[in-house]
């Protein structure tokens, strides 16, 4: 059976830095006889997490709990239960990810346990980390500043993988591009990310 890989683009500009170096990743691990599939968040219907907590208050109930919201949401999530790998990826916006991510991400509380005057903090319901995972991200200062100034966004891509059930294997800050309205994701990269795909389905059929 292929392995199956989901990559989540987290930005708003279509063919840039992140969606393109996604490709890359989801183009190497194609190469190597994965089934992929990339998701471009902005066109997705998401709505925002209201807090209300219901998805969260019984655990006996699968992977996750049921969220009140009707849209795009429950499809994706379906999509990641059923994927073998993830590749996550936002540009750095205001030192962290993209809102549109960010209104993704919150969306991940129903993979967790949070019953009213119980715990403290949302509990996993499946602690497993079965999935290998990618996350990346970009930022036109160095690469070695922003990962030192602005670390939020790789902690928060992190966070949200492990929700998923994922484990990072590789993640990647992608310093100095952006410079420009019309540029480009450096071919460097481009072929950094795609031997990263290839590594991934590796990592996933070595288990």
């Amino acid at each position: 059976m292929a392995v199956k890989v989901i990559g989540i683009v987290g930005s708003y500009r279509k063919g840039k830095n992140i969606d393109s170096a996604i490709a890359a990743v989801l183009e190497g691990a194609k190469s190597t006889g994965a089934e992929v599939h990339k998701i471009f968040l902005p066109d997705k219907h998401i709505e925002f997490c209201t807090n209300c907590r219901k998805c969260v208050q019984d655990k006996t109930k699968g992977k996750r709990g049921k969220c009140i919201h009707s849209d795009d949401m429950e499809e994706i999530l379906d999509q990641i239960d059923g994927s073998d790998a993830i590749v996550l990826g936002s540009p750095v916006n205001f030192s962290n990810v993209t809102a549109v991510i960010k209104r993704f991400i919150e969306r991940l509380i129903p993979y967790t346990y949070w019953p009213w005057g119980k715990t403290l903090a949302p509990v996993l319901r499946d602690k497993r980390r079965d999935k290998k995972a990618i996350i990346i991200t970009s930022s036109a200062c160095l690469a070695i500043i922003g990962r030192f100034l602005m670390p939020g966004a790789l902690s928060t891509l992190k966070k949200a993988v492990t929700y998923m059930g994922a484990r990072v294997i590789k993640s990647f800050y992608f310093g100095s591009v952006a410079g420009k309205n019309d540029s480009q994701l450096p071919d460097k990269y481009l072929l950094k990310s795609h031997k990263a795909g290839e590594k991934l389905v590796s990592a996933v059929r070595s288990g």
